[in-house]
C-alpha cells in the first residue's frame, strides 16, 4: 500500500502542492477553516510536474487536510 493510500484510509484528503512562500499561506488558510493539516515530502515519481520541480524537488510539499475528530 502507497503512502497516499494509508494517508487516505486514516481520512487526510490530498489537496495541493506548493513551495514556499505559497505553502505556509495555504498551511495557515487551512488551519483557520478548522482543518488538521499534514505535509508530505515532493515525490517526483509519484506526481507529474514541471521539470523545475524535479530538479529542486526539497523545495515542494504536498498539502494533505483533515477534519478534526469530535
Amino acid at each position: 500500500m502507497s503512502c497516499e493510500e494509508d494517508l487516505a484510509r486514516e481520512g487526510w484528503e490530498k489537496r495541493t502542492l506548493y513551495d514556499e512562500p505559497r505553502l505556509s499561506e495555504m498551511v495557515e488558510m487551512y488551519k483557520e477553516l478548522g482543518f488538521e493539516v499534514h505535509l508530505e515530502p515532493f515525490d517526483p515519481q509519484m506526481q507529474d510536474c514541471a521539470e523545475c520541480m524535479r530538479q529542486n524537488p526539497e523545495l515542494y510539499k504536498t498539502i494533505y487536510t483533515r477534519k478534526p475528530a469530535e
